[in-house]
């Protein structure tokens, strides 16, 4: 059996990217073991934000105002953006706390076709820098450069005035072990197929004393699409890191020039949690006459997608706090596989933005926990954006992430060559 060092550190680098591993908790469950239960899945990088302006308000952007980066939180804002045509790219150094090569890129474009039809396009790119592989020996076999991307196109359509849809078809491709032999077995490029489904609404109020003020609500289930390979002779498939978002925002115009908006939003991996399983004194795992695992909590987690998505509501499987001697049942488990990301946004004429927000999941499911902030600047045909990230726990993977996006609005941009033409003709 061979063991690749590259391929841990790949494996450990992307999982930390979704699942921290800083853990500080009592819970335990039946055999007394640790309750850690965190839930998996191949490809998590399609889970990061990649924008600034989510980023700084704590990954929020399911039910924010529409914006160019909207094909990665909720691709149905598009139809209710103000310009025509939009194109940004982000730039986000990861996980610099460990290794200073592993970067993630993000290009989103879209296009109104009519006031009631947008098109939209993603490329996603992660790199994971150099990794050096070697076998069980410890000797080298080589450097290599896994990388992984996603590229996504994306329609959106008004129903209604204040109600639209999209869908948003996704190719994936994720290729950690760059050929290189696991157990015997050569190892390839994952590749899977997806889709986005997504709501968004938003109506407009008249306040007295206010400008005006609106409320958005936002739903978007993402990655809905085949389990994931890494070698064509394994039985072992991964689970896209399919998942629920929901959420709302209210924006307050305050005047002409000053408004806020706030909002909350929550999170849910639609992938089956791990069983518990028995195992006798030793921790050996028990199996049944068919050679099954015995699972003792929870659910059976080998079932097909869709079966998985209305499973992952009720399969968590509790735990037993042995230090109180109480039993938490499936649902306390269940509702801390929700993860809640709160934030808010001033606007300053449209033309500066101080951004705010904070992250929180649970210990036993990741414990991620961090404060954002952020600001940016729109002016004329272009817009830079910066988000910066605080962890809660000190020495966190993820402590000082820091998000860089820079915008195009085109529609400004030819309102502004026509302007300036006119001034010219003018003259």
């Amino acid at each position: 059996m061979k063991k690749i060092l590259g391929i841990l550190s790949v494996l450990i680098l992307c999982s930390t990217a979704i699942h921290a591993q800083s853990v500080n908790h009592t819970g335990y469950n039946y055999l007394g073991q640790n309750s850690l239960n965190t839930i998996t899945t191949a490809v998590p990088f399609l889970l990061v934000a990649p924008d600034s302006r989510s980023g700084s308000m704590g990954d929020m952007g399911v039910a924010t105002s529409a914006d160019v980066n909207s094909q990665h939180h909720n691709p149905s804002k598009y139809v209710f953006s103000k310009n025509k045509f939009g194109i940004s790219v982000s730039y986000s150094p990861w996980l610099r706390k460990l290794v200073n090569d592993i970067n993630l890129l993000y290009l989103s474009t879209y296009f109104k076709v009519t006031d009631n039809d947008a098109l939209s396009f993603s490329l996603r790119y992660f790199s994971l820098g150099d990794i050096s592989f070697t076998d069980v020996n410890g000797e080298p076999m080589g450097d290599q450069k896994p990388n992984e991307f996603a590229i996504d196109l994306g329609y959106s359509r008004k129903l209604i005035d204040e109600l639209s849809i999209a869908i948003t078809p996704r190719f994936i491709y994720s290729n950690l072990t760059a050929g290189q032999y696991v157990e015997g077995q050569e190892t390839n490029a994952g590749l899977a197929g997806a889709a986005d489904i997504s709501l968004f609404y938003q109506q407009d109020f008249k306040i007295k004393g206010l400008e005006n003020s609106t409320l958005r609500a936002g739903l978007n289930i993402s990655n809905i699409g085949n389990k994931m390979s890494y070698s064509s002779g394994t039985l072992r498939r991964d689970f896209l890191p399919t998942n629920l978002k929901l959420g709302v925002s209210y924006t307050i115009n305050f005047s002409e020039y000053h408004s806020l908006m706030f909002g909350v939003e929550c999170n849910k991996l639609l992938v089956p949690t791990n069983p518990q399983y028995q195992q006798d004194s030793l921790g050996r795992m028990q199996y049944d006459a068919a050679g099954e695992p015995i699972i003792i909590s929870g659910k059976n987690p080998n079932v097909s997608v869709a079966q998985g998505i209305f499973q992952s509501f009720a399969d968590a499987p509790g735990y037993f706090d042995s230090e109180t001697g109480t039993f938490y049942g499936r649902s306390l488990e269940e509702f801390r596989e929700v993860n809640w990301s709160v934030g808010l946004e001033y606007c300053y004429r449209d033309l500066l933005f101080v951004r705010a927000g904070y992250f929180f999941e649970h210990p036993t499911k990741g414990n991620r926990q961090f404060i954002t902030i952020g600001a940016g600047i729109h002016y004329s045909i272009f817009g830079l954006d910066l988000a910066y990230l605080f962890t809660v726990d000190q020495h966190h993977p993820l402590e000082n992430t820091l998000r860089f996006t820079l915008s195009f609005d085109i529609e400004s941009f030819n309102k502004e060559s026509i302007r300036t033409q006119g001034r010219l003709n003018a003259k």
